[in-house]
């Protein structure tokens, strides 16, 4: 009964939407999650990244029984991705714990590798297919041992990033397992992805409650929303064009990476800006 009174149902809400995004796309849990209990809520980052991680961890965790079920994983992507990520993580995770995570600098870092991640996701979101195009061809002549290496590679560049903003797990991983296995359809790719964002998100997700960054009562709160979102939209994924959900996901992005740009700049910058303003 006390854990049914310490739910804030406006998490929940977002949780679902956000959980559904994932569920259709492979995108949209940290991207959009994180900044949200950032900018809209008022969690400072390391706590806002800490919670999602682990929020994420068990969202994808459902979304991950209902892709098992459609057969739509490939489990050696899933174990060379996790070989590079979940080593690289542990490694992020201990250069934060030399930092004090409530620090002005741990925030300046994580809110300015959010809003570079936040970036280039959107770009993946809108160029994928372009990038693909491009350098599918170089790409599919390289030996299978050489892309092994570099699946190895990818996953250890999305430990890093996920562990210092809860992004990158979605577009991004997902981009280059597009150039990496452009046989692969892509309802398996972002199968895939979502299951290796388990034990991705679950590494990172464990080391920021062991640095005190996790919020239980908005965790609670998000998972009652969020596990009925991904299971739709997972469910549904393979039965519905994602091509204008990835483009309206980017523009919210860029608008969300803009505001966090803005929140970046120095005190003295606002004030400039206000009174250049007001002299016009």
């Amino acid at each position: 009964m006390n854990a049914l009174h310490s739910i804030n149902y406006l998490y929940s809400v977002s949780g679902f939407f956000v959980g559904l995004l994932v569920g259709l796309t492979g995108v949209g849990g940290g991207a959009l999650m994180t900044p949200l209990l950032i900018l809209l809520f008022g969690i400072q980052p390391a706590t806002a990244v800490g919670t999602d991680l682990l929020y994420a961890a068990a969202t994808k965790t459902a979304g991950s029984l209902v892709h098992g079920w459609n057969r739509t994983i490939d489990w050696r992507v899933v174990r060379r991705l996790a070989a590079g990520s979940v080593p690289m993580t542990i490694v992020t995770i201990f250069a934060l714990s030399r930092l004090d995570i409530n620090s002005s600098a741990a925030r300046d870092l994580i809110t300015s590798a959010l809003t570079i991640a936040l970036f280039i996701t959107a770009l993946m979101l809108i160029f994928r297919k372009r990038i693909a195009a491009r350098y599918t061809t170089r790409i599919t002549a390289l030996p299978p041992a050489r892309v092994a290496v570099l699946t190895v590679i990818v996953g250890g560049v999305l430990g890093v990033l996920v562990s210092l903003t809860s992004v990158g797990a979605g577009a991004i991983g997902v981009t280059a397992l597009v150039l990496l296995y452009p046989n692969l359809p892509t309802s398996r790719i972002v199968g895939s992805d979502i299951v290796h964002a388990v034990p991705l998100a679950l590494a990172a997700g464990a080391g920021h409650w062991y640095l005190g960054s996790v919020d239980w009562a908005v965790f609670l709160s998000l998972i009652v929303g969020s596990i009925p979102g991904i299971l739709i939209g997972s469910y549904a994924a393979p039965r519905i064009p994602d091509t204008a959900l990835r483009m309206v996901l980017a523009a919210t992005l860029i608008v969300v990476a803009t505001k966090m740009t803005v929140g970046l700049m120095p005190a003295s910058w606002h004030v400039g800006a206000t009174q250049t303003a007001q002299s016009h």
